[in-house]
């Protein structure tokens, strides 16, 4: 099994599918985690926020895996936004990780009322200039966050981390990233289990036609839109399934059926709401 890289706007690349661990316990983290990289996961995305990053950088200093072949994401939480405080942050997390560096750091969210975002930002081209993140990116930015970031650094984001799932799949982000050459990284690809996404027709069909999950058809229909995922289970078998994406395809005509499932149902928060 191989999982496709993309390359990034900065020339650097990134794993297609990674093990995400948003809400997972912990003082489960390292066993998790562990078992996502036995399984096969070389791409984990965490962020301070969740309170686990010491778990995720126990998991990666026992798997003995090579530094080279993994790929970490963490990110700047809204109150570490202002002055220098994304400097601050970064060497917490970094600490925690038992890392020199991540691969990916991200602005979490734009958090307008604070107002600090742009700052956040000039201190993240600072971050990467100083070598503690190779790429740097944003999650939950719209058109105008983006807009205002770049003009004011003249530094593009490499991801754009956003709610993207069947039902909820924000045209005018994609839009925005595709004209400006940003990755799409969809968090809660699954909907997180909000709505009956495994019930709908086109998706029962396909899991069906193709003896797949219908979970892993909704994976598939994102790796074929071209974002970047990484699913999150506490069950090793399920952290299994979900890296068993790259045996079958499907057709042009399932994966339109799945697209039209778009009806603006987010399931989570609005990004000028989260501050």
């Amino acid at each position: 099994m191989s999982i496709p890289l993309l390359t990034l706007n900065d020339g650097h690349t990134i794993p297609q599918l990674g093990f995400g661990v948003f809400k997972v316990d912990p003082a489960q983290t390292e066993r998790i985690v562990s078992d996502a990289l036995e399984a096969g996961y070389r791409h984990i995305d965490t962020a301070a926020i969740y309170g686990n990053e010491d778990g995720v950088g126990r998991a990666i200093a026992a798997s003995g895996i090579a530094r080279d072949e993994l790929f970490i994401t963490t990110k700047l939480w809204n109150d570490r936004q202002a002055g220098d405080e994304p400097f601050a942050a970064i060497d917490e997390s970094l600490q925690k990780l038992g890392l020199d560096a991540v691969d990916l750091y991200l602005v979490h969210w734009p958090a307008p009322a604070n107002g600090n975002y742009v700052n956040a930002w000039e201190k993240m081209v600072q971050i990467r200039e100083a070598g503690k993140a190779r790429s740097i990116g944003v999650s939950n930015h719209l058109p105008a966050h983006l807009s205002e970031i770049i003009a004011a650094t003249g530094v593009t984001p490499a991801v754009d981390q956003i709610e993207l799932h069947p039902a909820y799949q924000q045209p005018d982000v994609t839009s925005f990233a595709k004209e400006h050459g940003i990755l799409i990284e969809a968090w809660g690809p699954l909907g997180q289990g909000k709505y009956p996404l495994f019930d709908e027709g086109p998706v029962a069909a396909a899991a069906a036609a193709h003896g797949k999950t219908p979970a892993q058809v909704v994976l598939r229909w994102h790796i074929q839109q071209g974002h970047i995922i990484f699913p999150k289970s506490n069950n090793p078998e399920r952290i299994r399934e979900n890296l068993d994406l790259f045996d079958f395809e499907l057709s042009d005509d399932e994966q339109s059926a799945i697209t039209a499932l778009e009806r603006g149902g987010r399931v989570s928060a609005h990004p000028d709401e989260v501050n």
